[in-house]
């Protein structure tokens, strides 16, 4: 939402896309609300692709505002997607538009979802309809790697992630508290 000092109101939502093959998109957007939840605004944050606990569901799930949504099957996907892989995504976007649109929500991030747009469990013209169905109030977040080129440009703001360097190709694997 942009803040009007002269009215002293949040005056319109705008579109973001954090993209691009660095880490730190799902980070950034934990950030943003968190930022938002001590500005008093309501967030949900839909995770595509994951089911489970990851480290950030801990304790994000345990804060006022926020409600936390996964939308997967609960299996890596390394191979080509199944119908069951498709209906969660599509399930899930339906969802979180239902949601966004109910008035409920200052802040709506769909994370990973353009993870699931690249896996071909979504289209370019899925994730182009949940933008035009947010309501002005609302600030709507569309996170992951390989954002439609459509998406992006009619976001109000893209920030694109690179990988300059990365400890997984030195062998460090995941660990808890930090990637998971």
């Amino acid at each position: 939402m942009v803040y009007d000092s002269k009215k002293d109101a949040y005056t319109r939502g705008c579109v973001q896309v954090y993209t691009g093959n660095g880490k730190g998109k799902t980070t950034a957007s934990m950030g943003l609300a968190i930022r938002a939840l001590g500005a008093g605004f309501s967030v949900l944050f839909a995770q595509f692709l994951k089911v489970g606990s990851y480290s950030e569901m801990e304790i994000l799930g345990h804060l006022d505002n926020l409600t936390c949504k996964q939308y997967g099957t609960g299996k890596f996907i390394m191979r080509s997607p199944t119908e069951e892989d498709r209906a969660a995504a599509a399930e899930g976007l339906r969802d979180a538009v239902e949601e966004m649109e109910s008035g409920r929500w200052d802040l709506v991030i769909l994370d990973e979802v353009n993870v699931a747009f690249n896996l071909g469990l979504l289209s370019e013209d899925d994730l182009l309809s949940a933008a035009a169905k947010r309501p002005d109030m609302v600030e709507l977040v569309f996170t992951g790697r390989g954002a439609p080129r459509k998406l992006i440009e009619m976001a109000d703001l893209v920030t694109e992630m690179q990988e300059i360097k990365h400890y997984y190709k030195a062998g460090i694997p995941a660990r808890k508290g930090i990637e998971s």
